[in-house]
């Protein structure tokens, strides 16, 4: 069994399903996971967000408008008149469920009903096509085996269960499509995985499958050693071990979500990260094993802030890193980086929601400084801290670069940096000369 999960680029138009269908036809028993079309969901929370606002007609607007870019997909996807009138038929009873909810108030409980109907339709539509082209194929409905307990983790046992019974079903079965991202929680609600979405999913029915390998498809040809989008002549990685991937995905490698390494590592499961746009790319291999001392690559995450508190009080005093971080464990606030002195310690945060709060508590203990739109730079790699030289190497192609913190030490696999985010392009440019 081979997990292979599109995201939204890759289904996000007519000819692009079509290429998935080509894709994933005969060899190995699959379970393909898809994200719904591009687009799709962005306009699904702008409805809800409408409907929170009782602005009704508004979203049923809006809702007309996403039936009429469905409409043009189907005409472009199917080619009989037979396959044609299922298409519509398959639409009419999505837009009419979602025009439903401009008739009555609305929770948050129905907002999760509709955004799970981007992956209910682009999974229906792959089913279709393949049905018309002649690929046997069936519809695995993740409403049925996926589910998240009350802590909001996936119910690991719960999915196992119920996906190999639903599995068993159909045994000759050579192609099974299901929905990434949604779920239902413990109350039976339709609910969604959150981070990692689709990338997570694939990852959880890997693990519950006992699949020999997870792929993840998307517009990219793998992981590459540095930001494309902003530095020149990038190549492709061949091998990560899981932990390198992991740091670079949280890091800022948009390519592949960093929850979605977890499951797969604890199950030693590899994944494979390949491109719908060139499939005869070798992309990324994750795996236990690592390949090679050294430099591998480096990304970057926006939307940083930084908090400094300074306190003489701080100096020689038990207790008070612990009261810090009881602070942001208040506000459910993840720190990325942390540095400390005798007088201050500064930390890297990249949600922002209770920073006042937070900003706030922390001034109890001494003076805080915010610094808002930075960036880390993740250098990432399989190097020990009894490695010579590589800091040199990365310090001396930020020889011109302020550097507001610097985290080293805490992995095996990476180095962090800080940079105020005007800084960050010239930064990633700079390191580039690490592999060169």
């Amino acid at each position: 069994m081979i997990i292979y999960k599109f995201g939204g680029t890759s289904v996000g138009s007519a000819k692009r399903i079509k290429k998935v269908a080509e894709l994933v036809k005969g060899g190995d028993k699959k379970i393909v996971v898809l994200s719904a079309m591009s687009g799709t969901t962005n306009s699904l929370v702008e409805i809800a967000n409408y409907l929170f606002k009782k602005q009704n007609e508004i979203a049923a607007n809006l809702i007309q408008g996403m039936r009429t870019e469905y409409k043009k997909t189907i005409k472009e996807l199917f080619s009989t008149d037979e396959f044609l009138k299922k298409g519509e038929e398959l639409l009419a009873s999505h837009f009419d469920y979602l025009m439903s909810f401009t008739q009555d108030s609305f929770t948050v409980h129905e907002e999760k009903a509709v955004l799970a109907q981007g992956e209910l339709l682009s999974t229906a539509l792959l089913h279709l096509y393949c049905e018309e082209v002649g690929i046997e194929s069936r519809l695995l409905p993740a409403l049925a085996f996926m589910r998240i307990d009350k802590d909001l983790e996936p119910d690991d046992f719960y999915i196992k269960e119920n996906l190999s019974r639903l599995l068993s079903e159909n045994p000759d079965c050579p192609l099974f499509i299901t929905q990434g991202y949604i779920c239902r929680n413990r109350y039976g609600e339709i609910d969604n995985l959150k981070r990692g979405g689709s990338d997570y999913s694939a990852s959880l029915i890997g693990v519950a499958a006992n699949a020999k390998e997870v792929q993840i498809w998307t517009d990219i040809d793998g992981m590459h050693n540095n930001d494309p989008r902003i530095v020149e002549d990038t190549q492709p990685i061949k091998h990560l071990s899981y932990e390198e991937a992991a740091e670079l995905a949280y890091f800022g490698a948009k390519i592949l979500h960093p929850s979605s390494i977890t499951p797969t590592k604890a199950a030693n499961i590899p994944v494979r990260l390949k491109s719908t746009m060139s499939p005869d790319a070798e992309g990324t291999l994750i795996t236990a094993k690592t390949s090679g001392k050294g430099i591998k690559a480096i990304a970057a995450k926006d939307g940083i802030t930084a908090i400094k508190v300074k306190s003489g009080r701080m100096l020689l005093a038990f207790g008070f890193l612990r009261k810090v971080f009881e602070i942001f464990e208040l506000y459910r606030t993840s720190i990325d980086m942390i540095t400390t002195s005798e007088v201050a310690v500064s930390v890297t945060i990249d949600d922002t929601t209770h920073l006042k709060e937070i900003s706030d508590e922390l001034e109890k203990y001494g003076t805080v400084e915010v610094d808002k739109k930075q960036s880390i730079i993740c250098v990432v790699g399989d190097f020990i801290k009894k490695d010579k030289g590589v800091a040199k190497k990365v310090f001396d192609c930020l020889s011109e670069t302020p550097l507001s913190m610097i985290s080293y030490g805490g992995s095996d696999h990476n180095i962090s940096l800080l940079v105020n985010t005007k800084d960050k392009a010239n930064a990633l440019k700079e390191l580039n000369r690490l592999f060169q």
